[in-house]
C-alpha cells in the first residue's frame, strides 16, 4: 500500500496545485505517492525532499500568499462581477490599468478585451503588478447547424500528390465538399511541424512545434517562384519520383512513407528557395518575419541547428542547449541561410492554410476548416527547446490508471508549469492560439481536461507514479475565449473518457462545444442502453468514430475485435470479445431500428446492408440537437481499418494508410468525388439537415 503523505507534504502539495489523491471512479479514491508529489513539487521548483525542506518551503508559500496583494494574472469576464483578487484588496487600494491599446484607466468600467496590466497601491504603500486578462463571457455558438467531413491529411492523396495528402488536396475538398455537397467544415489532423529525421515520429501528436506548421504539407506547385525555379531537370525527376510514391501507395499496397516525401519536397524547395522573392513578396514575407518575431527565429535556428547536430537537442553541445546564450547566438549567425530556410518554409506553408481557409470559406462553408491542437510537444524538439523555461523539467504527460488502462499512459510530453504560465500572463499560449486562429474557422482542442488539470509522470517512472497538477483553468478559459472571439472561431474541446466534474459544465459555460462520439453515448447514469437522441447535449460535435477508433464499418460487422486479437491486443478470449461487440453493436442496431432509421437494409451483412446501417447511424447524428456533425470520411467508402491503434507502434501502420474502399484499394480525392456510396450518404445528411 502506499505510504501515507504527511500534512505538511500535503498541505504544501495543496498550496502549489499538486494533487495529494484522485477518484478514478466515483466511488474510488487512490492516494498519490509522496515521491510523486515531491518530484511534481520538485519540478515546479519547489523543494520537499526532507521534512525539513518541506516545513520551510510551506512556511515560505503561506507568507508569500499572505502578503502578496494580487497573483500574476487576474481574469476579469467583461459585464461579470470583479475579479476575486480585486475585490479582495484592502480598501482605499487604488488601480492603475495599462490597457493593450495604450490606454490608462482607473477601474475595470467598459475595459477592452485584451491582456492588459493592472497595478494596486495599497494604503499602507504596499504595491503588485499583474496581468490582467479580459475577455467575453463566452464564444458565440456556431451560426445554425452544419455537418463536415473529418479526415487525416496525409491519407487523402489525389493525382498531384507527392505520396501522402497536402494543402493543395485540402483546398480541393473544402471547395468540391463545400460546393457540390453542401458540407459547412473539414476537420483535419494536427499539422504541427514534425521533428525531422528518419524515422520520423509519425504521429501528428507528437510534434516538435505547435506553434509553427509542418511543410511536408505543402504544395510544391502551388509555391509562387516553384514557376521560376532554376535547374528545370531536376525538378522534373523530382516529380517523377513523387508520382512513383504516389503510385506506389494506390497501386502497389505500399504505405505512406512520409520522411521519402520530405526528402523529395526538401530537395525542391532547396531549388525554390534559390528564387529571388519579388519586390511584393519580399515585403510579405519581411511581414511575416516581424509578425512572428523571436518565435519564428527561435524555430528556425532549431531546425537549422538540428540539421547540424541532431534532433534532439539534449545530446547538442552544452552551450547550444540554451536558446538565449552566446553560443547559439554565434551559430545563428554561422547559420543564417539556413535560418532563413526554415523562416521562409513556415511563410510559404502558412500562406497555404490561410489559402486553404479561404477557399473553404469563398466555397460556403459557415467553418470551414477545422484544425486540431495537440495536447503537448515532443521534449526533444523546437517548442521543448525555446519554451524551456515554461516547461516542467523532468515530467511527462500522461493519464491515471483506469476501467480500460490499468497501468496507465505515459504520452511522453513535457508539461507547461502552471506558475510560470502565470508570470508571464500565459504569453506563450497565447502566442500558440493566435497563431492557429489565423488559418481556422474552428479549432479542436485535444484532451481540452488538460486545461484544468494534467497527469505528470515522473521520468524513468511508470504512469501509476504519477500525480495530477492542476491549471488556472479560468486563465486557461479566458485567454481561449479572448483569442477565439477575436478572430470569430468556434472552439471544440475533446472531452472523452474520465472528465473529473464540473468541467464539462464550465466549458459549456464559456461556449466551448464538447465532442460525442456515438458507441460511447449511453445512459451511464441508468440502465446503461444507448443515449436516446433527443437525449444528447446539443453543444457538440456528434460523430460515429474517431482517428482512434475503429471505422463505422468494421464496429458493424466486428472486424476490429478480429484485429486486435491478431495482434495480441486483446485481453479475454476471442469469442468472449466477441460476443461483447455484438451485444454492443446489436443494442445501437436495435435502437436504430425502433427509431425507423434502418432504411433498405436487407439484414443479411452483405455489403449494402452495412453501407445501409452506416446511412442510419448518420441518420441517428441529425436526430440529435448537436449543432455540428462530423463524418469520418473513410466511413464514406466503406473503409475497415482504423488510421490509429493505441497500444501499437510496429504491429500495426499507424498514421501510414490511405482511405481506402471497403475492399482495401486506396481511393484517391478524384474518385471519392465520383463515389456513389459517399454521394448517397451526403444526400442523407443535406436531407434529414434541411428538413
Amino acid at each position: 500500500m502506499t505510504a501515507p503523505l504527511g500534512e505538511d507534504l500535503a498541505r504544501l502539495a495543496a498550496l502549489h496545485g499538486v494533487a495529494v489523491s484522485y477518484r478514478p471512479s466515483p466511488d474510488r479514491t487512490v492516494t498519490t505517492s509522496a515521491a510523486a508529489v515531491t518530484r511534481a513539487l520538485a519540478a515546479l521548483g519547489v523543494d520537499a525532499g526532507t521534512p525539513e525542506a518541506t516545513r520551510a518551503a510551506l512556511a515560505g508559500r503561506e507568507r508569500e500568499l499572505a502578503e502578496r496583494l494580487l497573483p500574476p494574472t487576474v481574469v476579469h469576464w467583461s459585464g461579470g462581477a470583479e475579479p476575486d483578487a480585486l475585490a479582495a484588496l484592502p480598501e482605499g487600494t487604488r488601480l492603475r490599468i495599462e490597457t493593450e491599446q495604450g490606454e490608462t484607466r482607473a477601474s475595470l468600467d467598459r475595459l477592452p478585451p485584451g491582456v492588459h496590466t493592472v497595478t494596486a497601491t495599497a494604503p499602507d504603500g504596499r504595491g503588485a503588478r499583474a496581468h490582467l486578462i479580459v475577455a467575453p463571457p463566452r464564444l458565440p455558438a456556431p451560426a445554425g447547424r452544419s455537418y463536415g467531413l473529418l479526415v487525416q491529411l496525409y491519407s487523402l492523396l489525389s493525382d498531384r500528390s507527392w505520396g501522402m495528402g497536402d494543402l493543395g488536396d485540402l483546398a480541393e475538398l473544402a471547395d468540391w465538399s463545400g460546393r457540390a455537397l453542401g458540407a459547412g467544415f473539414v476537420q483535419v489532423n494536427p499539422l504541427h511541424a514534425a521533428v525531422p529525421g528518419t524515422p520520423t515520429d509519425p504521429s501528428p501528436y507528437r510534434p516538435s512545434s505547435r506553434r509553427f506548421p509542418d511543410p511536408v504539407h505543402l504544395r510544391i506547385e502551388d509555391v509562387p517562384e516553384f514557376a521560376y525555379a532554376g535547374s528545370p531537370e531536376r525538378l522534373r525527376g523530382l516529380r517523377e519520383s513523387a508520382a512513383r510514391l504516389r503510385e506506389a501507395v494506390l497501386d502497389k499496397g505500399a504505405l505512406i512513407d512520409r520522411d521519402a516525401v520530405w526528402e523529395l519536397k526538401r530537395e525542391a524547395l532547396e531549388l525554390i528557395a534559390a528564387v529571388p522573392l519579388g519586390p511584393g513578396r519580399r515585403a510579405a514575407y519581411c511581414d511575416f518575419l516581424a509578425r512572428e518575431g523571436r518565435s519564428l527565429e527561435d524555430h528556425a535556428t532549431w531546425c537549422a541547428l538540428a540539421e547540424v547536430h541532431g534532433s534532439d537537442w539534449h545530446r547538442w553541445p552544452r552551450g547550444l542547449r540554451d536558446p538565449r546564450s552566446a553560443e547559439t547566438a554565434r551559430a545563428r549567425r554561422d547559420l543564417i541561410d539556413r535560418v532563413d530556410f526554415h523562416s521562409r518554409l513556415a511563410w510559404l506553408t502558412d500562406a497555404q492554410l490561410t489559402a486553404a481557409q479561404r477557399t473553404a470559406r469563398e466555397a460556403g462553408m459557415p467553418l470551414g476548416i477545422v484544425h486540431d491542437l495537440a495536447v503537448g510537444v515532443h521534449p526533444g524538439g523546437a517548442d521543448a527547446w525555446a519554451q524551456q523555461d515554461h516547461l516542467a523539467a523532468g515530467m511527462s504527460v500522461g493519464a491515471p490508471p483506469d476501467a480500460f488502462n490499468a497501468r496507465g499512459q505515459d504520452w511522453g510530453l513535457p508539461p507547461w508549469r502552471p506558475d510560470r504560465l502565470a508570470e508571464s500572463g500565459y504569453a506563450p499560449y497565447r502566442r500558440l492560439l493566435r497563431a492557429l486562429f489565423r488559418y481556422t474557422g474552428a479549432l479542436r482542442i485535444d484532451h481540452v481536461m488538460g486545461l484544468f488539470r494534467l497527469w505528470w509522470v515522473p521520468q524513468g517512472e511508470p504512469p501509476t507514479e504519477g500525480t495530477y497538477v492542476r491549471y488556472d483553468a479560468e486563465a486557461m478559459l479566458a485567454v481561449l475565449v479572448l483569442e477565439a472571439s477575436r478572430a470569430g472561431a468556434v472552439v471544440i474541446g475533446e472531452d472523452l473518457g474520465t472528465v473529473e466534474p464540473g468541467v464539462r459544465e464550465a466549458l459549456r459555460e464559456r461556449g466551448v462545444l464538447g465532442t460525442s462520439v456515438l458507441w460511447f453515448e449511453r445512459d451511464w447514469e441508468g440502465d446503461g442502453r444507448p443515449l436516446p437522441p433527443d437525449h444528447w447535449r446539443a453543444d457538440c460535435l456528434a460523430t460515429a468514430t474517431t482517428h482512434d477508433l475503429p471505422s463505422t464499418a468494421a464496429r458493424l460487422t466486428g472486424e476490429h475485435v478480429e484485429l486486435r486479437h491478431r495482434l495480441g491486443l486483446s485481453t479475454r478470449p476471442l469469442e468472449e470479445e466477441r460476443a461483447e461487440a455484438a451485444a454492443d453493436t446489436g443494442e445501437w442496431l436495435d435502437l436504430l431500428s425502433r427509431l425507423d432509421l434502418l432504411q433498405g437494409t436487407g439484414g443479411g451483412g452483405d455489403t449494402s446492408s452495412e453501407e445501409a446501417e452506416i446511412q442510419a447511424v448518420h441518420r441517428f447524428l441529425l436526430r440529435t440537437p448537436a449543432r455540428m456533425i462530423g463524418v469520418w470520411l473513410p466511413d464514406a467508402v466503406g473503409d475497415r481499418r482504423p488510421q490509429n491503434l493505441p497500444g501499437t507502434w510496429d504491429q500495426y501502420p499507424n498514421w501510414r494508410l490511405p482511405i481506402a474502399d471497403a475492399d482495401g484499394r486506396p481511393v484517391t480525392l478524384e474518385q471519392l468525388a465520383a463515389s456513389p456510396r459517399l454521394h448517397a450518404l451526403t444526400e442523407v445528411l443535406r436531407g434529414e439537415a434541411d428538413g
